[in-house]
């Protein structure tokens, strides 16, 4: 094994714990959070945490097929995110 690869495990390895401990803490926010809007911030940062976590696995395993999966679920947190934060505000997400 090169320097180059086992220097790429170091960094992956760092990489996932560090996001599973930011994961593991939003959920905290989002069980005690105070305030809603608190509790919409963890989820979204949730879904970036998770974004996060696939490109890592896709990194990993060398495949691009969690590339493309992480744009979807991209798209997906950012559109559930405004429409939760649009029924909270007004009551209704489509006016």
């Amino acid at each position: 094994m090169t320097a180059a690869m086992e220097f790429m495990n170091i960094a992956l390895t760092i990489a996932f714990c560090a996001v599973a401990i930011s994961q593991v803490l939003c959920m905290v926010r989002l069980v005690i959070g105070p305030d809603t809007g608190d509790r919409i911030l963890a989820l979204d940062t949730m879904v970036v945490n998770a974004i996060g976590i696939i490109v890592l696995l896709g990194i990993w395993q060398g495949t691009q097929i969690y590339f493309e999966v992480s744009m979807i679920i991209a798209m997906l947190g950012f559109v559930s995110t405004v429409a939760y934060a649009r029924f909270k505000l007004r009551g209704d997400i489509i006016e």
